[in-house]
């Protein structure tokens, strides 16, 4: 790919003609599936990219109303067969209509009303393109099924990594789990793969042999024992979820049930784990009624009382699959026994279940519309968990946690990503959009206040898909700050805004430097002895303040801003 930019630039810097620039362009489609440039980033992207990350015209004339999904799983041969039933309301013009289903699964056939359709495979990408009957109607709904089978992709390292896992847990019993965020939920079944496309409700059936349990989303509604040694799990999911939260749990489970007393109502919570695992789950898992009870606070009530609330043991450490999150932490506190932030504060609660729990609000309530935005699922999410610090250890001990992940920020690329292109963007969505908001926080600076945007984001965006500009300028709005220049510098920009200063008799100057035009921030310095005050600097010009320290050594900033500090010699 380096010898194509070259190429590429090297092209364009001599300013050839345009018939060198389509010649150019054709023998490199030879060589390279279809490219495009993402606007502003020199980034090469294929079309399959696009395919996957935008509504193109085969998905925007529709919408998912219900899947009822069907899926056989045999691990001797690792392979998969079913068929998946997709209910969809025609909203425009209907055109062909695109499915997703990535290699090496293929498809079998397609019928409406029993009726087989035509369909091709867009070239170099995992859409299936299918010819539509004439006659449907403007705001009807109708139902397309999918066959399909083959042997699905393997996850090497899951969940980072997605696709299938073929485990067996310690005593020789297979052990079975899907992850697919990121790689997407085609990787093991058909359907409109964009994480804008949520269907109302949704039935998973899932057949596995009988010797092994199978835990999905929901609740489960039904199970059906067959002659041939195999079992079908049927649950029911009655709220809207993102495609790539649906999952397979399949091992030796033994299931234990509790109840929480959460501002819905009773709140069913379940638990499936390992036979062998039963008692260290029982003493791990009560961290759940104090999670629950300080996110509902901070957060609202829990979005799927509807589908309850599950923990399952996974052979992968975990993922935020809704309603059923995936649990690999191996009952230990931590990550994975170690301290994210290397405060100490990230020993005494297990991340797998504060984070991945977190996720329900953030990503499974409230999800982007574009995987570009997906700062407001990883940013808020983290967030969440100096939140529960917060609750259980203090306000301070929170900070502390926050300020501690930030050596794990590498500020080398900006934490949005490329839009329409399924391009997530800077792994710093964590922990920059973290230390963001928990800057954003002292900005406020009014825990009520602040307390209230948060529970206000899950409240008026309840069950919806949505832009980081709709929370970004929620948070304005209700916080009544200016932060536009602070959303813009720290999600579209590398770098951090940098505090420039000097001191020249007992004055402070002082000004921003940073990406964004005019940039504007308040901060917090130590002006003088009794405290903190803020300041309000822009990018524009020097502006000064009298200083009335004892010592003039004490000038700082404030801890909880995340910003660089440069003391400069003074320019006139």
């Amino acid at each position: 790919m380096n010898i194509l930019n070259n190429l590429l630039n090297g092209f364009y810097l001599r300013k050839q003609n345009l018939y060198n620039v389509l010649s150019l362009l054709l023998s490199l489609t030879l060589l390279f599936p279809i490219l495009t440039t993402a606007q502003d980033s020199g980034v090469l992207t294929t079309k399959k990219d696009s395919l996957r990350g935008s509504i193109t015209a085969e998905r925007d004339w529709w919408d998912v109303v219900y899947y009822n999904l069907n899926v056989t799983v045999q691990p001797e041969d690792s392979s998969i067969t079913g068929y998946n039933n997709i209910t969809y309301r025609v909203t425009n013009e209907p055109r062909q209509m695109q499915i997703d289903l990535q290699d090496p699964l293929t498809i079998d056939q397609i019928t409406q009303n029993g009726q087989a359709l035509d369909y091709n495979r867009a070239k170099n990408s995992y859409a299936y393109m299918v010819d539509m009957p004439n006659d449907l109607k403007k705001d009807s709904l109708y139902t397309i099924s999918v066959y399909y089978q083959g042997k699905p992709k393997v996850a090497e390292n899951a969940p980072w990594d997605g696709g299938f896992v073929w485990e067996q847990d310690s005593l020789g019993n297979h052990w079975i789990a899907t992850a697919n965020q990121g790689l997407g939920a085609s990787v093991w079944w058909p359907n409109k793969d964009h994480q804008s496309a949520e269907p109302d409700s949704m039935s998973i059936n899932i057949t596995v042999p009988s010797e092994i349990k199978n835990v999905s989303n929901g609740r489960l509604r039904d199970t059906t024992r067959h002659d041939n040694g195999m079992t079908t799990w049927s649950w029911f999911v009655s709220n809207p979820i993102n495609n790539y939260n649906i999952a397979v749990n399949a091992g030796n489970y033994v299931n234990f049930k509790d109840t929480y007393e959460g501002k819905n109502g009773t709140l069913d919570l379940s638990y499936w784990v390992l036979e062998h695992n039963l008692e260290k789950a029982k003493e791990q898992f009560q961290q759940v009624k104090p999670m629950m009870q300080c996110f509902e606070d901070w957060f609202g009530p829990y979005p799927f009382y509807e589908d309850s609330f599950k923990l399952v043991e996974t052979p992968h450490l975990g993922m935020e699959h809704q309603s059923a999150v995936a649990y690999g932490n191996e009952y230990q506190n931590g990550y994975k026994g170690t301290d994210l932030s290397g405060t100490g504060w990230g020993l005494k609660w297990d991340f797998i279940i504060i984070h991945e729990a977190g996720h329900e609000w953030w990503g499974n309530n409230i999800t982007t519309n574009d995987v570009a935005d997906m700062w407001v699922h990883e940013g808020f999410t983290s967030y969440s968990e100096s939140i529960y610090v917060e609750c259980q250890f203090g306000k301070e001990a929170a900070a502390e946690y926050s300020r501690g992940l930030r050596d794990r920020i590498e500020n080398k690329s900006p934490v949005t990503g490329q839009y329409g292109l399924n391009n997530e963007g800077s792994g710093d969505m964590y922990y920059k959009g973290h230390n963001m908001l928990h800057m954003i926080r002292q900005i406020v600076d009014n825990d009520s206040t602040w307390k209230n945007i948060l529970r206000g984001i899950q409240k008026e965006f309840h069950h919806q898909i949505v832009t980081a500009d709709q929370i970004e300028r929620y948070i304005i709005e209700q916080s009544g700050e200016d932060l536009d220049d602070v959303f813009d510098q720290y999600m579209h920009y590398a770098d951090i805004p940098t505090f420039q200063y000097y001191i020249n008799n007992d004055v402070l100057f002082y000004r921003w430097k940073a990406d964004v035009d005019h940039f504007d921030m308040p901060l917090e310095v130590k002006l003088d002895d009794d405290g903190y005050s803020m300041i309000y600097p822009t990018s524009e010009r020097w502006k000064r303040s009298n200083l009335e320290l004892s010592d003039l050594s004490d000038f700082s900033l404030h801890v909880d801003y995340y910003v660089n500090k440069d003391s400069v010699n003074h320019v006139e």
